[in-house]
């Protein structure tokens, strides 16, 4: 969950096709990294974080929709190995040449390490839906005190031979085109009550929070305190990456920042406060700021506290908890302003101290027709109301386009083009 890793990828000799295919794509990938618009998108994301400029930022990631715009089926390469690096790639390359949003294109490429962050000794059970990328049921495990004192505290696992592999064939490939790097974690994520909620159930969470209220404290406790110790553990050990450029940052948004790493960082020991942090309690959207403040925030903060900068919130509207959230949060840069946020008020609360993360509705990529002048009149408003904030303006969760390739394209033209209107 937290790591830019995984176990799943075992590491494989590109053979002579898939080698010559992913330098191919490498070569181009340099080619648009060196192209000076890149290095302005670096100043503009940088200012932006940094609360320096008020400019609006804008960001469009497929996510689902990938799938449609990428198939499965176009990949060339002949091995899961192969064919993460070549995505990645053809995905970079894909931004170029459609998408033109402010995310900057770099020549670093990630390999991921070969470990994990284990569970907590319950295995959850689920019941599946039968549709392509459908709905999924969790089945309650944990119903009293007695069962969340069988939970265990995650470990972290890291496989140390497979991912020197790893690193070692991608360089020999392509490191004298791109700049290959090892990369461990670069975020720490603080989910704990949407994690719960998937061993207790849904209903039963929130009939708990009243009925069971120190049982909930326990699971929650201990799941923050086991996630703490990993990402100490990670810190120990030198499986930490820095991460202030063009990574993925909490639920949206780009990583870059003059101020981290902190300045006392020596160049090769990376900290926790050398960091983003994430916490984000998406079940808790219709629960009381009281009760998301006891049994969310008291909890989260312990974990946000070690990192030197810090984003909340995801799909939840956040609108009438932000005066909670700053008395808690430490080092608070980033709010997330979902798309059933009231942006008014969150402008008013947030002024330039925050960067005001909105995610308008993705539904606009995903009906029937798509109209643009929907698009123009949504963003429109939503400048009206945001001119005295740091805005960034992210289309996210898009599971579909409708087989449309314009669609994400033309929504980042308009986007940009009202932008500039409206200052």
């Amino acid at each position: 969950m937290w790591m830019h890793a995984t176990m799943d990828l075992k590491a494989e000799p590109f053979n002579a096709a898939d080698r010559a295919m992913l330098r191919n794509l490498a070569r181009r990938v340099a080619e648009i990294a060196a192209l000076p618009i890149q290095r302005e998108r670096e100043i503009l994301c940088t200012a932006h974080n940094d609360l320096k400029t008020k400019q609006p930022v804008v960001f469009a990631f497929p996510e689902g929709a990938w799938t449609e715009l990428i198939p499965l089926s176009s990949l060339q390469g002949t091995t899961p190995f192969t064919r993460h690096f070549e995505t990645e790639l053809r995905r970079r390359i894909y931004y170029d040449d459609h998408i033109r949003d402010d995310q900057p294109i770099r020549r670093e490429l990630y390999v991921p390490y070969a470990g994990r962050f284990t569970t907590f000794g319950l295995e959850m059970r689920t019941t599946e839906s039968t549709s392509e990328r459908g709905s999924r049921h969790f089945d309650p495990i944990i119903r009293t005190m007695e069962d969340v004192e069988k939970m265990e505290p995650p470990r972290v696992e890291i496989d140390w031979d497979e991912t020197r592999r790893r690193e070692e064939i991608v360089q020999e490939a392509l490191g004298d085109i791109l700049d290959v790097q090892l990369q461990g974690m670069w975020r720490g994520n603080c989910i704990p009550i949407d994690v719960f909620a998937m061993y207790c159930g849904l209903d039963n969470l929130f009939y708990d929070m009243l009925d069971q209220p120190e049982m909930i404290h326990a699971a929650v406790r201990l799941m923050v305190d086991g996630w703490i110790d990993c990402v100490k553990e990670l810190e120990r050990i030198g499986a930490l990456s820095l991460a202030h450029t063009n990574q993925f940052c909490a639920s949206g948004g780009m990583s870059y920042t003059d101020d981290l790493p902190q300045p006392d960082f020596d160049g090769e020991h990376v900290r926790l406060k050398d960091l983003w942090g994430f916490a984000t309690d998406q079940i808790f959207t219709d629960v009381s700021p009281a009760m998301h403040e006891e049994f969310a925030i008291e909890h989260e903060k312990r974990f946000l506290e070690l990192f030197g900068l810090n984003s909340y919130g995801c799909c939840e509207p956040l609108h009438n908890k932000i005066e909670m959230l700053e008395r808690h949060l430490p080092n608070l840069r980033r709010l997330s302003i979902s798309p059933w946020a009231d942006v008014e008020q969150c402008a008013e609360q947030l002024q330039d101290r925050y960067i005001y993360s909105w995610k308008p509705n993705p539904v606009i990529l995903a009906g029937d027709r798509f109209e643009p002048e929907a698009v123009r009149e949504s963003i429109r408003a939503f400048r009206e109301k945001t001119r005295d904030c740091v805005p960034e303006i992210i289309m996210k969760d898009t599971h579909t386009v409708r087989h449309d390739p314009r669609r994400i394209p033309e929504w980042v033209r308009i986007a940009k083009e009202v932008c500039e209107e409206t200052g």
